[in-house]
């Protein structure tokens, strides 16, 4: 774009942004937050009691959980997009968050304390009502009875809607 606007050629302004500018291109790197390093210690703390009363008390074994979130497709730069010009002794450019596109649909997704049990996506168009809660309960039971058929036997589990 600066070549063009002066109208001088792209060997040009690549040497006066390297050489006489001391400017370096870089792409930045993906950081999902941004935490202090007190809040990391916080979460390592909270999972690790969480662990701990998991395995002390065996009812966590037999709860599961259900949530669900929205869920958005990104339309994320390419390296060249995201590119930025900065000092030799800049450090790398961080970027914390993709553009979100029009396109989103629901995750509903189930878990117990070892491991996902069932996950499946709202198609689009789809009302979420009881008929269709119904069938997704279903289609929960099918993989319990496949991931963990003991449970499913003498149905020994609960189950958690947050």
């Amino acid at each position: 774009m600066i070549a063009e606007s002066l109208n001088i050629p792209k060997t040009v302004v690549l040497r006066i942004l390297k050489e006489d500018l001391g400017k370096r291109k870089l792409c930045p790197r993906f950081a999902p937050h941004s935490l202090t390093p007190e809040q990391r210690e916080d979460r390592v703390t909270s999972c690790q009691d969480i662990i701990a009363m998991a395995d002390a008390d065996k009812i966590f074994n037999k709860i599961i959980m259900r949530d669900e979130t929205w869920c958005f497709a990104y339309d994320p730069e390419t390296k060249r997009q995201s590119s930025e010009w900065v000092g030799e002794t800049s450090p790398r450019p961080k970027t914390l968050t993709f553009l979100r596109s029009h396109i989103k649909t629901i995750l509903i997704f189930f878990f117990d304390s070892q491991s996902a049990v069932h996950k499946e996506f709202v198609p689009e168009g789809k009302t979420v009502n009881a008929e269709f809660y119904k069938a997704v309960m279903d289609r929960l039971l099918k993989c319990i009875q496949w991931v963990n058929p003991a449970a499913f036997c003498c149905r020994d589990f609960f189950f958690v809607a947050r």
